[in-house]
């Protein structure tokens, strides 16, 4: 046993899913003696899953990569960094110079939304390739929210979230937050906030065609057939229209078209949605009625309402429903975040259709083209042919739908380099893999969750131990890569700037910065010296 004088405590923010949970950290001499929730933190107040313990797993993992690697043939040899920025610097210049910008492809994965450095220097070193064949993990699982959003707002990602707090009636569709705490609505400890809402006379309804944990706790379980969520939806707006249920609220001035929406669903009555859906037309109707009725009201629809033939339908009935119903920027309806820092900034983001994919002609969407399509745009030959992919965080041979076609298209690829610390299905493939620090030797940060959880709180970690030396953060690995493309082409490479340097110009920039409401601008500094965060 440590002496208590020998320990540590180090405050920290979960990056194993989107509800970001505040952590305590105990450590003694490079090694972790507890994991537990930080009672103190504004957002979790303490909450934690199982997953936050595999933290220690993640840092001291044997198989981790502690430094760069280069496959010959079938077998691993170390190398230097210099000569993997190098080499992976000359072999993106060669294709791309002699095949189009078009032949690089690039994936961004799940895990490097979290934190500061790859929502940043990742995604702006993957847009100075310039190629327009560009691929997340977001058309997995949330892209339709994305392109609603972009459509309703001008803001692909500036995404309502339940009050769930003061909400008084909660709607889940498609979606399992109890197991989640919420995706797209960063909610820790959803099970008390749920009793909250029941102890306060509130009502929760899942709609799901399983018995999930969520549908455990609710009030009410409605089974759904799947892929019918879409006539649910249009049933519940015909239902609001027909039986003037329609209150804007505050909202009339801000958005047109009502008439044409509610003209689209004149046919998709509760009595033709019901042998559809499985939910009788009763049930409808009255789940409708009270949803409109409610003191605050939020429609949640998740992951089983995007990944389906009718997600963006989905999407787009479920803003419409929230926003006749007076529901939206309304407490205990859906609210918009306000981040301490906005990555998307105040301006218009977003795009749709503005070019297709090469071989099926699928439209892009913000940005990006539907990972379902990655494998045929590697094996088909052709003008724009991917024969290179920069990868960053994922293994989409495991979690892309076919994996077996896209061992074959990574096999065939001319080059590929991994920003990943592992070798696993995909990055196998990889020529080159740059692996970041542990997991406990970065500094934290979040850019892009503070903009999805149902609390405002701002918080930045330091590294629980010290990066090895030697060791590149990620940041770092971009700006080198970048900088090692630069001087080959002859250009300039731009000065740089630090996370820490960034983070603080946008927090002095951002809704906190110095203000008429707040005359004493939001700091690096001042987050820095809050362990366990600011609540905003």
């Amino acid at each position: 046993m440590a002496d208590s004088k020998d320990v540590e405590t180090h405050y920290w923010t979960c990056d194993l899913c989107e509800a970001v949970c505040g952590l305590e950290i105990k450590v003694s001499g490079g090694e972790v003696l507890s994991i537990k929730g930080d009672k103190d933190d504004p957002l979790s107040n303490g909450h934690v899953c199982p997953k936050a313990p595999a933290l220690q797993d993640k840092q001291f993992d044997p198989d981790r990569l502690r430094q760069p690697m280069r496959r010959v043939g079938d077998d691993w040899q170390p190398i230097s960094w210099e000569q993997a920025i190098n080499y992976t610097a000359e072999r993106l210049i060669e294709i791309q110079g002699k095949y189009g910008k078009d032949a690089v492809g690039t994936y961004f994965g799940n895990p490097a939304y979290h934190g500061a450095e790859n929502p940043v220097y990742g995604d702006g070193f993957m847009q100075s390739l310039g190629t327009k064949n560009r691929f997340t993990v977001a058309s997995m699982d949330q892209l339709p929210h994305a392109v609603v959003d972009y459509w309703f707002y001008g803001q692909a990602y500036f995404l309502s979230i339940p009050d769930i707090d003061r909400t008084q009636y909660l709607v889940v569709i498609g979606g399992n937050p109890l197991a989640s705490m919420g995706s797209l609505m960063g909610a820790p400890g959803f099970k008390d906030r749920t009793e909250e809402l029941q102890n306060r006379g509130g009502k929760l309804v899942v709609i799901d065609p399983r018995r999930s944990e969520t549908a455990e706790i609710a009030d009410e379980h409605h089974f759904i057939r799947p892929e019918a969520d879409a006539a649910l939806l249009a049933a519940m707006l015909n239902t609001l229209a027909e039986e003037n249920l329609i209150d804007l609220g505050a909202l009339p001035e801000f958005f047109d078209g009502l008439p044409e929406a509610l003209e689209a669903v004149r046919a998709f009555t509760p009595e033709r949605a019901a042998p559809v859906t499985g939910i009788k037309a009763g049930t409808i109707r009255r789940l409708t009625r009270e949803f409109a009725a409610a003191d605050g009201a939020c429609l949640y629809g998740r992951i089983g309402t995007n990944t389906q033939m009718f997600g963006t339908a989905c999407a787009w009935l479920i803003e419409v429903i929230n926003i006749v119903t007076g529901n939206l920027d309304r407490p205990g309806g859906m609210m918009f975040p306000k981040p301490a820092m906005n990555a998307f900034g105040d301006g218009p983001g977003g795009s749709y259709d503005t070019y297709r994919s090469r071989v099926s002609d699928y439209p892009e969407c913000i940005g990006e083209l539907p990972v379902s399509l990655l494998a045929e745009e590697i094996l088909t030959p052709g003008e724009g042919q991917i024969r290179a992919m920069v990868m960053l965080a994922g293994n989409p041979v495991l979690s892309f739908p076919n994996g077996t076609k896209l061992e074959t298209a990574f096999k065939q690829l001319d080059f590929m380099v991994a920003i990943d610390p592992y070798i696993n299905e995909s990055t196998r493939f990889a020529d080159i893999i740059l692996p970041p620090p542990g997991a406990l030797e970065v500094p934290r940060f979040d850019i892009i969750f503070g903009l999805l959880t149902v609390r405002n709180v701002t918080r930045y970690n330091e590294p629980v131990f010290s990066k090895p030396d030697g060791a590149l953060y990620n940041w770092e690995i971009f700006l080198e890569l970048g900088e090692a493309i630069a001087r080959r082409l002859g250009q300039e490479p731009p000065p740089r700037v630090t996370p820490e340097e960034m983070i603080d110009a946008g927090l002095r920039a951002g809704p906190y910065g110095e203000t008429a409401e707040h005359p004493v601008a939001l700091t690096l500094e001042k987050v820095k010296a809050a362990p366990h965060g600011i609540d905003l």
